[in-house]
């Protein structure tokens, strides 16, 4: 299973999980159940975002591509979720992404500096995961700083797919809703990942997301 088959599955779990969110009542058990699908996604584009980090040969490109889309989606994401066009209390995934990138970045750079000095590197390591989880609490991110906390981890733990699965599990089953747990399920399809790139679909995620959040927004008021 390569990047293109991950993606895919990220986009279509987080696809079910906003007709969920977005389109049925949430006292409804099929609500439940598209939501519980849809724990799936997140954790694979964690996944991901730490496979194109260690690849790309522009990480600052990387960032400004996220940050881009970040403010791009805002609208969508206000308006599918809360119905205004601009809504300050919840911030869009992407703008998670955006500060998980930029803190794992700056670890690495560290790493450079301090590579054989274990203690520095780690106390460097939890003060970058302190500021960026606080700026992504402050800023109201999609799965605050527990998101943050889980891309950091996915980024230490990433030689380690037991670690991965247990940082996630913990993570998602213990910090976050109960119901996050299901994200555990996608250390499955991770497992099989084989290191290869598969299709190019660079941008297809960047635009189905503000795209598809639209569409569901506009079916949903004329329903």
């Amino acid at each position: 299973m390569n990047s293109f088959h991950l993606k895919l599955i990220a986009i279509i779990t987080m696809l079910i999980d906003h007709i969920g969110a977005i389109m049925l009542p949430h006292d409804t058990m099929l609500y439940l159940i598209l939501r519980c699908i849809g724990r799936l996604a997140f954790p694979i584009f964690v996944f991901l975002l730490i496979e194109g980090f260690q690849h790309t040969r522009n990480v600052q490109k990387y960032l400004i591509r996220l940050g881009v889309f970040a403010l791009i989606s805002e609208v969508p994401f206000d308006f599918a979720f809360y119905g205004t066009v601009l809504e300050f209390s919840h911030q869009n995934i992407f703008f998670t992404l955006f500060l998980g990138l930029m803190c794992i970045y700056l670890m690495r750079e560290i790493e450079k500096k301090y590579k054989l000095n274990f203690i520095i590197l780690n106390i460097i390591y939890a003060l970058l995961t302190l500021i960026f989880g606080v700026a992504a609490f402050y800023l109201k991110t999609d799965y605050g700083y527990k998101g943050l906390l889980l891309i950091v981890a996915f980024y230490i733990f990433r030689n380690s797919k037991l670690l991965l699965t247990c940082s996630l599990f913990f993570i998602s089953g213990y910090l976050l809703k109960y119901i996050n747990v299901y994200a555990t399920i996608a250390m499955i399809p991770i497992a099989f990942y084989n290191g290869q790139k598969g299709k190019s679909i660079k941008y297809i995620f960047y635009i189905f997301y503000p795209a598809h959040l639209l569409v569901l927004a506009f079916i949903h008021r004329l329903l």
